[in-house]
């Protein structure tokens, strides 16, 4: 959690709805007589840095290694001209800015730098050239000259397990910069590693199994057992004689079994995809951590397999990472493979003319991944970004989030828009004893994607959709019951604790919720018993294969919308920009009867179903046996479906209205 002197201001255009956002503190710490008076910078003080967690002190002599960002010169237009820019029937609406444009009127202060570095070197601290076209310096020297800079003492705290160096206090900087810092970082040693949005959704003992295998480069094999459907209902699970097991009825009902995977195709026709809508003229960047070996190769294969095109020459292109790659034991870079393969498959799947930028980090800590993002708007040959990862709010790195909100502003004014994975735990209670949503897609300045469990029939037409939230049944010792019930993952959401509700969400979200930002925005499909093919090589017990199996998570909710967002922009031949003002501007207008139904609103009227689930033990062949579950659907631990916005499915999944509707 953050600081609680956060103040949020609105900033209003006129014909524009205002966009709430996070303002930077006028505090003053007092100063001593000859002193120079130090403003606090915001969110540079970690919840979990506490006296009682403390260790020792920080030796003085120890070295630090920290970075400086600084502010765009006038935040108060800055914020003006994002709302302008994206919201329908302001005059400057999609009317973006180039990079150079964006740094001519936005960024630093031309005097901002050499101010900054004159007192960073003041307090004995060695400071870079500028990086990243201007936006930081790194700063290094002993814990003393960062002390003297920062105005805090740096200490050694107890948290998860382990010992860390972190800010005994705000950071504060001198009154005559305060206007030129944005943030500071790198202060607060703690490991700030983000994790993968997929699933596959394995259980314990499947893990186990896998985890014998000798390693690879190559992410441990899954294959799905038989039977498993090709559409919703083909298959029922508790006939006698089905597949030589009898299984027992559940809750006094026959259910079926899970699909294998539904394939683009199943999904295109679904979600009412228009034929000419192919993201033909549309660019999209997919970010994540390291690239597999074979990760177009992979893509092309299974498009083929599929029914679908190969990527054609110059269709894809990579751009990163910006140093080697590290910390691939610790960051399981051979994991990462599984979702970047989503990523690619599922965008390719929904807009399979969109050219498609793979961004790939240095590694898995938020720190390479936020550059690799910051890489892909100065690019800026993208115009959709899809972020299939993410944390804890309360576990992301002090300082990160207010310079994320100013790097998420520049995408803005380019006509760049980010849809960022809601999360597959829940409300996070289960997974961190805390009610909380994941960031960063609780940014403002993004939108956030949660999931659904789909209902394909067997010519491809939409059956039902409901919230993604699964609640595990196992099968009893003696196979005439399904026992131990556990919540199994869920799409997540709820409202930040870091960011106040923005403009664009007044009167939608359910008044009487909290004051926080409400996550996610939109959903598609994410549950893995009715998740998407997908084909990939893999590290199996016999060998390295390419296979194809489901999986899901909101990881593939996010490139899914990504891709109806690549069909929109050539639907209107243009860059779509921050989408949220449109989207809650559509919903508005479907509340009151006065638009086009552009969302399916996901409702819980289907709560109670389930399918079964048959999985080979050891997750790759049938050697060691078979085990089955009931997976149950709307089943997500405090949050819910409902009328309208909800936290599990914000305004729901995007109809074939949804393309062309402007907002205005």
């Amino acid at each position: 959690m953050r600081p609680a002197r956060r103040r949020t201001v609105s900033v209003l255009t006129a014909g524009c709805a205002a966009i709430a956002v996070a303002a930077l503190p006028a505090l003053t710490s007092s100063a001593s007589a000859g002193e120079s008076p130090r403003v606090e910078v915001r969110d540079t003080h970690p919840a979990w840095a506490v006296t009682s967690a403390e260790v020792a002190k920080a030796p003085t002599g120890k070295s630090v290694k920290a970075r400086v960002y600084l502010s765009p010169r006038d935040q108060a237009a800055l914020d003006r001209a994002v709302t302008a820019v994206s919201t329908p029937g302001s005059p400057s609406y999609r009317h973006y800015l180039t990079p150079a444009q964006f740094r001519a009127q936005y960024g630093p202060a031309a005097d901002a730098a050499a101010k900054v570095s004159s007192w960073l070197r003041s307090a004995g601290l060695k400071v870079s050239a500028l990086q990243q076209n201007g936006r930081y310096f790194t700063v290094t020297g002993s814990v003393s000259s960062a002390q003297k800079a920062f105005g805090t003492q740096l200490s050694i705290y107890r948290r998860a397990g382990g010992s860390y160096q972190a800010p005994d206090g705000a950071v504060t900087v001198p009154a005559n910069v305060s206007a030129d810092v944005l943030s500071v970082t790198g202060l607060d040693e703690a490991p700030a590693t983000v994790s993968p949005k997929s699933a596959v959704d394995l259980l314990p003992s499947q893990y186990n199994a896998m985890l014998k295998q000798k390693p690879s480069d190559f992410p441990v094999g899954f294959r799905n057992a038989q039977p498993c459907a090709s559409y919703w209902g083909q298959l029922t699970a508790n006939v006698e004689g089905d597949f030589a097991t009898k299984l027992p009825a559940f809750q006094g009902r026959s259910l079926f079994y899970a699909v294998c995977g539904y394939t683009p195709k199943q999904l295109r026709t679904a979600y009412g995809i228009p034929a000419s809508l192919t993201g033909k003229g549309v660019t999209v960047a997919v970010v994540d951590a390291y690239q597999s070996p074979t990760l177009l190769k992979d893509a092309n294969r299974y498009a083929a397999d599929t029914g679908d095109k190969p990527f054609a020459p110059g269709q894809f292109t990579t751009i990163g990472p910006y140093v080697p790659y590290y910390d691939q034991d610790s960051c399981g870079a051979a994991g990462w493979s599984t979702e970047q393969s989503i990523d690619v498959e599922a965008v390719h799947g929904i807009a399979p003319d969109a050219k498609l930028i793979y961004a790939s980090g240095a590694s898995c800590n938020g720190i390479d991944l936020l550059e690799t993002e910051v890489g892909v708007i100065d690019d800026n040959r993208a115009s959709i970004v899809s972020l299939s990862y993410g944390d804890l709010e309360s576990s992301e790195t002090t300082g990160q989030a207010t310079f994320d909100t100013y790097v998420l502003k520049q995408a803005a004014l380019q006509g760049i828009g980010f849809y960022i994975s809601s999360g597959d735990n829940g409300d996070e209670v289960q997974n961190s004893g805390i009610k909380q949503v994941d960031a960063s897609s609780s940014n403002p300045y993004a939108t956030a994607v949660g999931g659904t469990s789909l209902a394909i029939g067997a010519q491809g037409q939409y059956k039902f959709e409901t919230g993604w939230g699964t609640r595990l049944w196992s099968l009893a010792p003696n196979g005439k019951s399904w026992v131990d019930p556990e919540f199994h993952g869920g799409g997540g959401g709820g409202f930040s604790a870091l960011f106040a509700a923005p403009s664009y969400q007044q009167g939608i979200v359910p008044a009487g919720s909290p004051s926080g930002r409400g996550v996610p925005d939109v959903a598609m499909d994410a549950d893995p018993n009715t998740g998407m093919l997908l084909g990939l090589t893999q590290q199996f017990p016999n060998g390295v294969f390419y296979d194809e199996a489901r999986a899901g998570g909101t990881s593939l909710a996010s490139p899914l919308f990504a891709g109806v967002q690549a069909l929109t922009s050539q639907a209107q031949n243009a860059r779509l920009g921050f989408a949220n003002p449109r989207i809650y501007a559509l919903a508005r207008q479907q509340a009151a009867g006065t638009g086009v139904a552009a969302f399916r609103d996901i409702t819980g009227e289907h709560d109670g179903a389930a399918v079964v689930r048959s999985d080979f033990v050891n997750g790759a062949n049938a050697s060691d046996g078979f085990l089955y579950s009931v997976r149950s659907f709307d089943d997500d631990t405090s949050l819910a479906t409902a009328p309208g916005w909800d936290d599990v499915t914000g305004l729901g999944t995007p109809t074939a209205a949804y393309y062309t509707a402007t907002g205005r």
